[in-house]
């Protein structure tokens, strides 16, 4: 689902730059975000290798997340490339950095979108036939129990820095959680949030709260979205369910995420092949989920995640780039 009227930019933008750079060699130095999950960190990886091996770059990975990488592009120029950004959860932030022609998108990275929301354990919603909306689950602090305090009920929420931890704020908020007997637990870090639903799932307890897709952990433990039991409304959204200091959300429907990649209208300017790339690099959900568990298996790093998947998928991503491209990529691997 579209929120952004990113067709204009892309129209006037991406074909002012689309013969810039055409016969450039190499696109010198590029800075490319991994944020702290792994569907982002694999991604930045396959850029930087694809790009150093087949563009001649010079490229380097800068640790990122939503919120400070998306400001820094915008309002300093850096990084370059933010491979997987997710901009429905920023979108005056975003609006402002397209409207001001400061970063482009480059289209999908998720050809089929993205989930985020409020997920319960499957074998909770089995047993509870009930509970089927945020609401639902509220009435039940005792299904979910804090993990310092079990007299309530617990929302595991993200990592600071992140989109999705600020509308779980807003949500707890608009919900009305803590009236309901629940707290909002900091889980500290994406291992942290991680750790807390596989511990609560090995257990066969309670545990509610944020998460997204595509993912590996929702591959091994089977979780149930909730649904919003609200309509969405997008002018609610922008006003309140993702602004931090609005004192006043109101329930509100998750949007499916759209997940651009965005670049900076400076780089875009002097390597017009690289935007022509990153044009055609996309991938859908299943295709991620299966390297994503791959990689947890096998405590694989992003950059190992990203050679295996140039390794053994080449049916993908060479549609990506040209058969030039396609041979240096795998020359270099």
């Amino acid at each position: 689902m579209k929120k952004f009227l990113l067709s204009t930019v892309l129209a006037t933008g991406l074909v002012a730059f689309a013969g810039a750079a055409s016969a450039q060699e190499g696109c010198g130095d590029v800075t490319i975000a991994s944020m702290t999950w792994q569907s982002a960190e694999v991604l930045a990886n396959i850029d930087k290798i694809i790009l150093d091996a087949g563009f001649g770059c010079n490229a380097e990975i800068v640790q990122g997340d939503t919120v400070p990488t998306l400001t820094s592009m915008i309002e300093k120029g850096q990084p370059d490339i933010a491979p997987e950004g997710w901009v429905d959860l920023q979108p005056e932030l975003v609006n402002r950095g397209l409207a001001e022609k400061k970063i482009i998108s480059t289209g999908p990275a998720l050809s089929d979108g993205a989930v985020q929301g409020w997920f319960i354990p499957k074998f909770i919603a089995d047993a509870n036939p009930e509970i089927k909306t945020i609401a639902d689950a509220l009435k039940h602090p005792e299904l979910f129990p804090a993990p310092e305090d079990p007299s309530k009920g617990a929302v595991h929420n993200g990592p600071q820095g992140w989109g999705g931890t600020l509308v779980t704020t807003q949500y707890f908020k608009g919900y009305e959680a803590e009236k309901a007997g629940f707290e909002l637990v900091d889980t500290g870090s994406a291992a942290g949030l991680d750790g807390s639903m596989a511990k609560a799932y090995e257990r066969q307890q309670g545990w509610l709260g944020y998460y997204w897709a595509p993912t590996s952990i929702l591959g091994k433990y089977e979780m149930v979205k909730l649904e919003s039991g609200a309509a969405y409304d997008e002018a609610e959204w922008k006003r309140c369910n993702t602004v931090a200091d609005c004192p006043d959300p109101k329930p509100n429907d998750w949007p499916k995420d759209t997940v651009e990649t965005l670049v900076t209208t400076q780089f875009a300017e002097r390597a017009a092949p690289v935007v022509d790339y990153l044009k055609n690099r996309n991938w859908p959900n299943s295709t991620v989920n299966t390297l994503l568990a791959w990689m947890t298996d096998n405590q694989a790093t992003g950059e190992d995640g990203a050679k295996h998947f140039l390794r053994e998928q080449p049916d993908v991503w060479t549609k990506w780039v040209t058969p030039e491209v396609a041979e240096k990529v795998k020359a270099a691997l």
